[in-house]
This record gives C-alpha cells, structure tokens and sequence, in this order.
C-alpha cells in the first residue's frame, strides 16, 4: 500500500537533512574471496556511543556467493524523490542495491523490519544485466528522482564502452541503457548531477579488462586510463562536453557535487599524476557568462620518499609512496571535503568554503603502504590498508572510514594481505578531526570492507531539489 506521508529520511534541502537525527547503525559491504566457504555479506555495525554494542558488528547477512566484489552500494529511495518535476513521495529509504563488479550480479537487500537484521529480497544475475543493458561490471549506484541509476566498466566482453544504466525503484526491473547519444565517452567510472541544472557529470577509470588484473604498468605509462569528465544533458540523455585533465592525470574517479542545488560546481579527485605520482583534486564548474563546464586543479599531494627495500614491486622502481587518492567525501553544509591517501594512509580535511581556495584544516594517519600506523585503541599494533571509502553523517560531525580499495589492487599495493577494519573520527566545529579511541572494528574470517551506508542517509547518498 502506497505510503500517506513521504518517508521520514528524505529531507526538501540540505540543511533540514543536517538537523535530522543521528544515524544509530551503519551497513557495510564486505567482500570475501571465497576461501574457507566465506561468502560476500552485508555487515551492521552499531554506531550509537549510548549502546552496549558501539563500534561491533551486530548483524550480518551473508549473501549466496563469493567474489562478487561488492562496491559502491545505495539505497532504492531518497531525498530526490521530492523533487517537483519527478515526484515519489511515496517511495520508502528501504532497499539497499549491492552491485557486483566481478559479477555484474546485483543484490537488493531489505532493511526492514529489523534495520539490523537484514534480508536478501531479490538477486538479478548478471547474464540478465549483460541482456538487457548491454553493459557488466556494475560498480556504482546513486538515487534519482526517476529511478535507480547504476554505472558499469564496460560490455560483457570486458572492453568499452562503460556507461549508466537503470532499474526501476520499485520493481528492480533492468530498464537498459541509460544514454542515447554518448559522444566521445568511452570508459566510466563515477557519475552525479546538478538537478537544478538538468546536468550530469561522469568520471573515467577503465574497463574491467584493464582494471581486473590490478594497475597494468603499461596502460599506466601509456596515459590509457581515465583523464576526463563529462557533461551530460540530464533529460535528453546526451553527451554535452568533454573536459580533459591532461594524459598525465590518470584515474579521474570520484565525483562530489555541491549540496546546495543553487551552486553549480564540484570536485573530483586524481588518483595519480604521471609527472611526480601526485595526487590531486579538481574543481569544476558552470562558467555563468557563456554556459559551458570547466575545471580547475585546486589540492596537489604529493608523493612521499620512502626506502625501495619496504615497497611493493610496483613502486620499488619508484623510491617513493604516492598518495593514491581513491577517494573523497563533501560534508552536506558544502564546507568540509575529506581526502583519503590510501597509499600514504593519511586521511585529509579541507576547508572549501571557496571552492577554488581550499585549506587544508586537519589530518590524522592509520595504515599506510609503508608507515603502517597503528589505532588509538591498540596503540602498538600496526594497521595495513589505509583510509579508502569515506562517509560522513548528515549533520557532519561524524567521519568513518574504511580499509579496502578493489581486491586485485588491495594485492599489489598490500601484498602482506588487507586485514579488514573501519575506524570512526570526530569533527571539530572549526575544522580538525580525530580518531574515536573507542570505534576500531576489525573484521573477521578474511572478509574486507568497502563502502558504508548510514541509516536514514549520508552525505553521498542524497541529492537535493531545494536550498531552504
């Protein structure tokens, strides 16, 4: 039966999502490669400081099979959803949609009755993805207002090009491929929007025969993996613009819009610069005077010297640690952006109340290739991994973390093994954040975290229709 009142979760604007309740529980996807009958899951970890359970996993549902390599999972209905011209009030935040890159199997889990033990409601296998939309290797799913968009790496082939597709968000059905005139686009990664604007933006990383391997040192130094964004007409389904970075930014992955639907700007982080194996993030934005996309570098990070002797073999060559960020989060009041250097193991936080200005205003380090830098919890015990996937509560006073990047990268670059955790910071008012000495949970049985969603929405799980 239809709901009489829109879900309590979806919020017209930003700054009524901040002053919404604080999220109690958090689902994490966590991946297994099937050694020891381990099976993908969906974990539940307490995230209330008032319960006897803080910082443990309470609950987890173990899915039919292993090495799906579950990644960036979202819920079916949002804060979208109350947008005028596509309105579905009464849609429930209900579904989390887990896609899977290995697979192209995707997983849709019911939250409810008990948000803490949840229960697989439907799988849509991969051949079924693969014949209806014509693209594999699911990685990414964001809420809209008309549906459940996902992207995907590539075709069934494991070449280009990658793309966006749909499900319906009530059914689950596939309803195909997203684009009808795709221009130059070819490889994909990350995509998001401006509704005010009827605009998308996607990313590029490469197809999942470029990626499935771990980095392939050749296409790296070719400059073949992702150096673009693109501009999408949002309604109409077609290609815009192209804005490259240079062939030396390789790896243009994750993409963070402005909240406030009235801005119309954005940043995206480079995992790797080619000159000097800098990272860097860049600013784009709508050029007022003459209605065209551009960008701009804002944050470069550096790479960081370090003895050959204690490097991976890939990096031995170089004598150095590159910041590898692989990924970045925008607090909801479009102040706080945070930077994960899953090479370095640091965790940045950026002022960018001028998009164009950023200041670097706190950093913490865990993990790390080379420092290994141990949980305030257990001081003396070095952590691997680094900090990878970030999501930060609504009212932005709340970061977590955690440690896996994509497994056949995880190999490469922590070659002793990913053992799993999530770690939980806490934000100061005028910026500057640490590290709950409490929230350390580390996962066992082989299984490695990814991404995490909060309950009732975060930070990247929502798109908003109205500024007040």
């Amino acid at each position: 039966m239809a709901r009489l009142l829109p879900d309590p979760t979806f919020y017209p604007s930003p700054r009524m999502a901040i002053e919404a309740p604080t999220e109690t529980l958090a689902y994490v996807a966590l991946l297994s490669s099937g050694e020891n009958g381990m099976k993908d899951a969906l974990g539940v970890v307490d995230t209330n400081p008032d319960s006897a359970d803080y910082g443990t996993l309470v609950g987890r549902l173990d899915l039919p099979t292993a090495g799906n390599e579950l990644h960036h999972f979202g819920w079916n209905a949002c804060s979208s959803h109350l947008c005028a011209y596509a309105p579905n009030p009464h849609m429930e935040r209900r579904y989390l949609v887990l896609p899977g890159t290995h697979s192209s199997r995707i997983h849709v889990i019911d939250t409810h009755p008990d948000p803490r033990s949840p229960r697989l409601a439907k799988v849509i296998e991969g051949e079924e993805v693969m014949a209806k939309t014509g693209y594999a290797a699911p990685h990414t799913v964001h809420c809209g207002p008309d549906g459940i968009y996902l992207n995907a790496l590539g075709g069934p082939d494991g070449d280009g090009p990658g793309g966006i597709f749909m499900l319906d968000h009530e059914t689950f059905e596939v309803r195909g491929a997203w684009e009808r005139d795709r221009g130059p686009q070819h490889l994909a990664y990350d995509f998001w929007w401006h509704l005010g604007h009827e605009v998308m933006i996607t990313s590029e990383w490469g197809t999942p025969n470029m990626v499935r391997g771990g980095v392939n040192p050749e296409l790296l130094l070719a400059g073949k993996y992702g150096s673009a964004l693109h501009v999408w007409d949002l309604r109409r389904r077609t290609h815009l613009q192209k804005l490259e970075l240079g062939a030396e930014q390789q790896m243009v992955l994750e993409l963070r819009p402005a909240h406030d639907p009235r801005r119309s700007y954005g940043f995206v982080g480079v995992v790797l610069s080619l000159k000097d194996l800098s990272s860097s993030i860049w600013t784009w934005y709508r050029d007022e005077q003459t209605g065209t996309w551009a960008t701009r570098k804002v944050i470069e990070i550096p790479a960081e010297p370090a003895d050959p002797s204690v490097l991976p073999p890939l990096l031995k060559g170089f004598g150095a640690v590159p910041p590898l960020v692989t990924d970045i989060n925008l607090s909801l009041d479009d102040r706080f952006l945070y930077v994960s250097c899953w090479g370095t193991g640091e965790l940045r936080q950026y002022d960018v109340s001028d998009p164009f200005e950023p200041r670097l205003v706190g950093s913490v380090h865990i993990g790390g290739i080379v420092r290994r830098t141990s949980h305030p919890k257990d001081a003396d015990r070095p952590l691997n991994g680094a900090p990878q996937m970030v999501e930060i509560s609504r009212d932005g006073q709340r970061v977590y973390i955690t440690n896996s990047l994509y497994s056949p990268w995880d190999a490469q670059f922590y070659p002793d093994g990913i053992r799993g955790w999530m770690a939980k910071l806490d934000v100061k008012p005028g910026g500057g954040i640490a590290f709950d000495k409490e929230f350390l949970v580390e996962f066992e049985d082989g299984l490695v975290p990814h991404q995490v969603r909060l309950e009732g929405g975060d930070a990247s799980s929502d798109s908003f229709c109205y500024s007040e």
